[in-house]
């Protein structure tokens, strides 16, 4: 099996390498040729040709293929802001004078203690990465500490209370900041760092990573705790036992408390990776048994004891308010009660995901409470195209907060939304994941305006900017593509909302889900903590059917005249990329008259062989050969950018000089430093379905080599073949196996908290 790298696990949303399980049957052919690989003028496939890649991908996946997730990061504390007392005079205070004093400094003390409460981003004020720094920036600028100019291009504002409902304002649009790498740690700390692993056997090459993650005291800390080595990017248990052997000598055990405490938070961040926002602490103390633990309860206690991970017991709730089951300790779980009562389920989480659920649930209800729920938009509503858009208008009109839920086609229907809002004069929205997701949604709306990615929206480099108070000038947001939310940038975006806002979250259940930690609108839609409307507007052709038939646990087989579904037979990995590279360059261009520029091939994972990369060197040597001067570039590469974990931005190479990589990417220039090149660039001409999630295309190549059975489920199936607008060929060497996983009822695979939350804040 190929070895995962950090942010792949077969089956999670960050990693797709392909696992081996041998098949054996056939599916339903919607039209399905001979075998050979070429769509022919009739839909038969014929045709011939040479494999023009080896076909081997079992190797460790490295670059833009990891989706790691941001690291561990808080927000700034804020400044004191309070000045030392003046000096003392030479004479003696008296008592009266003293005490006096004494009271005037604790009420400053109060005053200051009761502002820092009140801040609107306390909330989320422990979140990391891209999250930290917005929130950080608005912190700032509200609380008048730092001029605005360091985070936004505006002037500074006065501090501010909690926002309340605002009213339409113009707001100052931001102007876009230049994409900056990240900061590496100092060279010294590097060095030092890079003699404590060396001296422990270690590679020296992770002095890098280690000093950015543990900081410019990397190499005491190392020195002290060895096992801290586990918080870098790829190290596993093994390799950090090893390493605390060399440097500890005797005194190092496998229960040893830095040892353990280590490993439980390794095993959280490996969950998150996975999508788990929290696991269950049975897991856990499984999981620490199988590494050698003697004493998992202990070890799960010591951790929660020095703050490495939190623990949570989300029990149902009587109406009182009290927990029906009983209460437990971290390294234990509660059985059924005298009562019979079902036990209380105990959870462990790292604080990052536990503040950003808590902050998202806060936030969600503070949005749900505080809109304006009288307004009349009956005569928008009676306008709209399809009577499932005027029951969305309607449920916008009387809600702050709306789920709305649909496939392709039902886009039409947010885009009716928008267009009705801002026909009302509101300040209206829409936001989704990708590039080609916003050319898509200002197509439906008319007005390019309309369309922002979220990502462009957060940083600002999009949408209206923010208003005097940091909020997003705003007053009604629709976020399509609503599955690819991870409860980071959820949180983020609802702090960023002010009071009265209405937020529509709009996407297809049925699809694969965030690439970091969470299950936002599963969460949502599962807690019922809003109005939920259903999309009755199906997706058309046979493509469309195919994929509603995939919705329901049904592999149909659908007729398709204009050769829209056509299935290729494969025998193993090899013909299957053959045959691949056979369809991209020659057949779909000729047969269907899509080019292969915008044929896009779809498999499993990263690694095997037929995974992307082996496919990725198949089709550039048919496609676009090239000795690769550029870092393994050539111009006209087709490759995938991967500016922040999750976000993969399709591109081609342009050029390359000092300044490094330059990619177009959908018409806007991108440079990416020569340093980031190998970690943030890879061939593009094959991505893993989580990748392509968000995104579509003319024609889309599925490709099943027979070693992907078991990283196959509905969901990937369902986000795969609904990728292609005019045609679909899949290759197919699964078998049955393809039939099964689409008949398997999709199961909650994520453990979260955010749910119970809302429920809880629903009652």
């Amino acid at each position: 099996m190929t070895a995962l790298p950090r942010g792949e696990t077969s089956g999670s949303p960050a990693a797709d390498d392909a696992v081996v399980a041998p098949p054996s049957a056939a599916v339903p052919t919607p039209s399905a040729g001979d075998g050979n690989g070429d769509v022919s003028e009739s839909g038969e496939t014929s045709g011939d040709g040479e494999h023009s890649g080896d076909g081997s991908g079992s190797e460790e996946a490295e670059g833009p293929e990891d989706a790691d997730g941001p690291e561990d990061g808080k927000s700034p504390e804020d400044a004191d802001g309070s000045e030392d007392a003046a000096e003392a005079a030479p004479a003696a205070l008296s008592e009266a004078e003293a005490e006096l004093a004494a009271q005037r400094e604790l009420r400053e003390r109060i005053a200051k203690r009761k502002a820092e409460k009140e801040g609107p981003i306390a909330a989320g004020g422990k979140l990391s990465g891209r999250a930290a720094d917005l929130l950080a920036a608005v912190r700032a600028v509200e609380s008048g500490e730092q001029p605005d100019t360091s985070f936004f291009d505006s002037p500074a504002p006065a501090a501010a209370p909690r926002r309340t409902a605002p009213t339409p304002a113009p707001a100052r649009p931001r102007a876009p900041e230049p994409a900056r790498a990240p900061q590496g740690a100092p060279p010294e700390a590097v060095a030092a760092t890079a003699a404590v692993l060396t001296g422990g056997g270690a590679p020296a090459a992770l002095a890098g990573p280690a000093a950015e993650v543990l900081g410019a005291q990397a190499a005491d800390v190392l020195r002290a705790d060895p096992w801290q080595l586990l918080t870098v990017p790829g190290v596993r248990p093994e390799q950090a036992d090893g390493f605390a052997r060399a440097l500890l000598g005797d005194e190092c055990g496998p229960d040893d408390e830095r040892r353990t405490a280590a490993l439980v938070g390794w095993l959280l961040e490996r969950a998150a990776l996975r999508g788990h926002t929290a696991l269950d602490a049975s897991e856990v103390r499984a999981a620490l048994a199988e590494h050698s633990v003697t004493d998992p309860d202990a070890a799960v206690q010591h951790a929660v004891a020095e703050g490495v991970v939190l623990v949570f017991q989300d029990g149902q709730e009587d109406q009182d308010g009290q927990e029906s089951g009983p209460s437990a300790e971290p390294g234990e779980d509660t059985g059924p009660d005298a009562a019979g009562t079902e036990p209380v389920q105990v959870l462990l989480g790292l604080d990052r995901y536990a503040l950003a659920e808590e902050s998202l649930a806060d936030g969600l209800a503070r949005l749900v409470n505080a809109c304006e729920k009288d307004a009349d938009w009956t005569e928008a509503a009676s306008a709209a195209g399809s009577p499932s858009a005027a029951e969305l208008i309607r449920a916008v009109a009387a809600h702050g907060l709306v789920a709305h839920t649909g496939g392709e086609a039902a886009r039409a229907e947010p885009a009716a939304l928008i267009t009705a809002a801002r026909g009302l004069g509101l300040r209206a929205l829409g936001a989704v994941h990708s590039a080609d997701g916003r050319r898509r949604l200002a197509e439906a709306t008319g007005d390019p305006e309309t369309a922002v990615t979220l990502a462009g929206l957060l940083s600002g480099e999009q949408g209206p900017g923010r208003d005097e108070e940091g909020a997003i000038a705003i007053d009604l947001l629709v976020v399509l593509d609503a599955p690819q939310l991870d409860v980071e940038t959820a949180a983020n975006l609802v702090e960023s909302l002010a009071d009265g806002t209405r937020l529509v979250l709009s996407g297809d259940p049925g699809v694969l889900g965030s690439a970091g930690a969470g299950r936002v609108f599963a969460d949502v839609l599962a807690a019922r903590a809003c109005p939920q409307i259903v999309s009755r507007t199906p997706d058309p052709g046979p493509i469309g059917e195919l994929v509603s038939g995939i919705g329901i646990g049904e592999l149909n087989q659908v007729e398709a005249p204009g050769k829209e579904v056509v299935i290729v037979p494969v025998r193993d990995a090899g013909e299957a990329v053959h045959r691949t590279v056979q369809l991209v360059a020659d057949s779909v261009p000729r047969a269907i008259g899509v080019p292969s520029s915008d044929t896009q091939v779809i498999t499993v994972g990263h690694g095997g062989s037929a995974g992307t990369r082996a496919l990725n060197a198949a089709l550039k040597q048919r496609l676009n050969p090239g000795p690769g001067r550029f870092g393994g570039f050539d111009p006209g590469d087709r490759v995938v950018h991967v500016p922040a974990p999750g976000r993969a931005v399709p591109a081609v190479v342009v050029s390359a000089d000092a300044e490094g990589l330059r990619l177009d990417c959908a018409g806007t220039e991108v440079v990416v430093a020569q340093e980031r090149v190998a970690s943030c660039v890879r061939h593009g001409w094959a991505l893993s379905a989580h990748q392509a999630a968000g995104m579509r295309w003319p024609a889309v190549v599925v490709v099943l080599p027979g070693d992907a059975a078991q990283g196959l489920s509905r969901s990937w199936v369902y986000t795969a073949f609904s990728r292609g607008e005019r045609h679909l060929s899949v290759v197919h060497g699964v078998d049955q196996a393809l039939q099964r996983a689409v008949a398997q009822p999709p199961a909650q695979d994520r453990t979260t908290r955010l749910r119970t939350l809302l429920e809880t804040a629903a009652r």
